[in-house]
Formats: C-alpha cells, structure tokens, sequence
C-alpha cells in the first residue's frame, strides 16, 4: 500500500472520529463551559504528545516553531468558534456548518497563494453557499428569510469553518517543510494557551467533572486531538489541501448519524436541503473540478518522511 493511500484512509478514520464527537461534546457543554472544555482538552493532548515527541521537540528550529504556531492559532479559532456555536445549535447541523470549510479551502489558495480556479469549482462554492444560506437562515412567513432569526450558534460555526479551512491550508505547507511531530504538538499546544488564557475573557468558566465531561475529555483529548491531528499532520505530507478537505466532507455524515442514534434528531425540509446543497456543492466542486495546487502542495507518492512514519 502507497503512503498516498495509507494517507486518505487514515484521514477518513480520523474524520469518523471526529464526526462521532458532536454529540459527545454537546452534552458535555451542560457541566462545561466551551473554551474550559476544549482548553482541558488540548492540554491533555499536549501533554500525550510532549511526552511522545520530546526528542522531536528538543532539536526545534525557529521557523518551525512560527509555522506550528501559526497552524495552531488557526486551530484555536475554529475550535473556539465551534464549541461555543455548538451550545447554541445542534450537533448534525453544526458539523454540516463545519464542513463547509472544504470548498472555502480553494479559495482561500486562489486569494492568497494565485491559484487558478475551474469554473466547476466556481459552480460547487455557489452550490455550497446557497445550502450554507438555507441552513442558516430560517424562512419568514412571506418572504424567502427571516434576518432576524438567525441563530448566533449557526453563525459562530460558519466563522469556525475558516479557522479550520485556513488551519487545512497552513498545516499542508507546515507538514512539507518541517517534521510532522514538531508541527503536530506546536499546533495543539498554541491551542491550549490560547484557550486557556482567553477563556476568562470570552465566557463565563466553569467545570464540572461529571462522568459525561470526563469521557469527553479522554476520547477527544487523546483520539479527537492527540492522535487525529498527528495523524492529519503527518498524512497531509502526502496528500494536498484540496484532496485533505473532500475527505472531511464525510464528517457532517458522520455526526448526523451518531445524533440521530443517540439523540434522535431529524432535520427539517429547509436546513437538509441546504445540507444536501453543502454536500453536493462540495462534491461537486472536489470531483469536477481542479484547482492547480501552489509547489509547495506538489506531494510525490515517495517523498521521504518522518522515521516514525
């Protein structure tokens, strides 16, 4: 098996991960605040990976260091976004909001790094856009929205989606030039600090270490960040931020079957198909489409790595 292959299907395994935690951390939010939790978190990953990586971290150059910083700032900004929209929406909706960010990714490389982009991708960014409209915005009694009803939650989770898009984007050209264990725990440990001395800024901190906080602490912390993230960090050496994206794709799949397991929750008419619309714009855009990644994106099928690797 290639280690372009390998990449893709340890990429889906971590986006079943991450797609099964949204109900997980939704009811954690009622004994928690949302930046304490994901601080928790993040600092129990951090921990896993210091641990794990010191002999990686102790040869640390400085520009690595900046790029791992960079990559987790990003990081910090969708969580943040995202947990805390997440207690105010609902899990299968916000992990649809989220997986926007994958058609926000071309973009992002056309803005800032020139890249050209085909007009199918044109048309899945519209299709997406349009669904992200539906889902968020609620209809008015006679007219197609109703402005004033717009969920905070829903918002704040569109604004996670860039985090994590520009996240996607700057890990990729991070993992090419640096070992991915240094990018991996610098990435995750600039998250924790952020959250941590920003949560008494933003909300009103609390925790309460309930059965339901403590697992959600264990599963997220170790699989959801400690191992997801290394394994994103090292996969996305092999695999560029275009092809990365279609594959979280699967994530709001993923979430909206856990809750309609556990929680039982259903969508309306209006928010699943705009749903329908996210998915099938960015399908649309990742299958019909191509965008010319930037030389730094180029990722050989037999490009060195990582002794660990």
């Amino acid at each position: 098996m290639s280690r372009s292959v390998k990449a893709h299907l340890l990429l889906v395994l971590i986006t079943l991960i991450w797609g099964g935690t949204f109900v997980l951390i939704k009811q954690a939010l009622q004994d928690s605040s949302p930046l304490v939790l994901n601080a928790v978190r993040m600092v129990l990953a951090s921990a896993v990976l210091l641990f794990y990586y010191r002999k990686q971290i102790a040869v640390l150059t400085r520009p690595a260091l900046v790029s791992g910083v960079v990559v987790g700032s990003f990081l910090f900004l969708g969580y943040s976004f995202q947990t805390t929209g997440l207690n105010l929406t609902t899990p299968s909706k916000s992990a649809f909001l989220t997986g926007s960010s994958t058609v926000l990714v071309p973009l992002l490389l056309v803005a800032f790094w020139r890249t050209h982009i085909h007009r199918w991708r044109v048309a899945g960014i519209a299709l997406a856009f349009c669904g992200l409209f539906l889902m968020t915005v609620p209809a008015g009694r006679a007219e197609l929205a109703d402005f004033a009803s717009v969920n905070l939650g829903d918002v704040l989770t569109v604004c996670c989606a860039f985090g994590f898009a520009l996240q996607i984007v700057f890990l990729g050209r991070a993992s090419q030039r640096f070992p991915f264990e240094q990018i991996a725990v610098l990435q995750i440990g600039t998250a924790a600090v952020l959250m941590a001395v920003s949560a008494p800024f933003l909300e009103h901190p609390h925790f309460r270490p309930s059965p339901t906080v403590i697992a959600t602490v264990l599963i997220t912390g170790i699989l959801g960040t400690a191992v997801a993230f290394t394994i994103q960090a090292w996969a996305q050496q092999f695999t560029p931020a275009t092809h990365t994206a279609l594959i979280f794709t699967l994530e709001p799949v993923f979430a909206w079957l856990t809750s309609f397991i556990y929680l039982k929750e259903r969508l309306g008419v209006r928010a699943g198909a705009g749903a329908l619309m996210i998915l099938g714009g960015v399908l649309v855009s990742e299958l019909l489409g191509h965008v010319d990644q930037p030389d730094v994106e180029a990722v050989p099928d037999e490009q060195p790595i990582s002794p660990r690797g």
